[in-house]
């Protein structure tokens, strides 16, 4: 039997550190949590994403957090690198929103929340593919919001700054000092942070479409 005011959350890439921040935090709430790693939910599987995503009973809010690097030069990058890095943050992106969309828009509620890079704004050398693909989720933002808002689905995406990780962990030290004071703070992110602030942005029924960057460094216009 359906409970009616128990929210639900899901989050792909949910072994990450985002994603368990927020099935911790989200937990903490009394919230129900599906946070699913790649095994359980792999985006880039169709077929997968409509059995996980789609095939729930209820889903209050989805958050896209399952991304990937593959740094590099594009003189030495091949396609198929390009391509992969696209397919998992852009494609797996869509493929979970559009799946989350037909589940919520059973309820006539819900909100999709892409997680976004500075990345997409600052285009850091050796990382465009990975800028390609955040800046295409903003993109995606506006559109889905304009096209969704009438079924009262909110999406919004937001940039999570720096956080120390083991997504982060490969980087060199004067990347991540330059992370630090590009922030008018001078500090960076913890994951139980930007989740925090995820549910806080859950809580703002009247926002949608927006990027939106929740550290120190000052956003520049897409």
């Amino acid at each position: 039997m359906r409970v009616e005011n128990e929210t639900t959350l899901l989050v792909t890439g949910g072994r990450g550190a985002l994603g368990s921040a927020l099935a911790m935090v989200a937990g903490e709430e009394g919230w129900r949590v599906h946070a699913p790693g790649r095994g359980e939910l792999d985006v880039r599987d169709e077929g997968m994403v409509e059995r996980v995503i789609g095939g729930m009973e209820r889903l209050d809010l989805l958050v896209c957090a399952a991304g990937m690097r593959r740094d590099g030069l594009v003189a030495g990058m091949s396609g198929a690198t390009f391509a992969e890095v696209l397919e998992v943050n852009l494609r797996g992106a869509f493929l979970s929103a559009r799946a989350a969309a037909g589940v919520m828009a059973r309820d006539g509620r819900g909100h999709i929340v892409f997680v976004g890079s500075h990345s997409a704004v600052t285009g850091p050398v050796g990382q465009s593919a990975y800028a390609a693909a955040k800046a295409g989720l903003a993109g995606m933002t506006r559109a889905l919001a304009e096209e969704l808002g009438g079924m009262g689905i909110r999406v919004n995406c937001v940039l999570p700054g720096w956080m120390e990780t083991a997504f982060t962990a490969g980087v060199g030290e004067s990347v991540r000092e330059a992370a630090r004071r590009a922030s008018v703070l001078r500090r960076v992110n913890e994951p139980e942070e930007v989740a925090r602030a995820i549910l806080g942005l859950h809580g703002m029924a009247g926002v949608s479409g927006q990027v939106m960057a929740l550290d120190g460094r000052p956003l520049r216009v897409f």
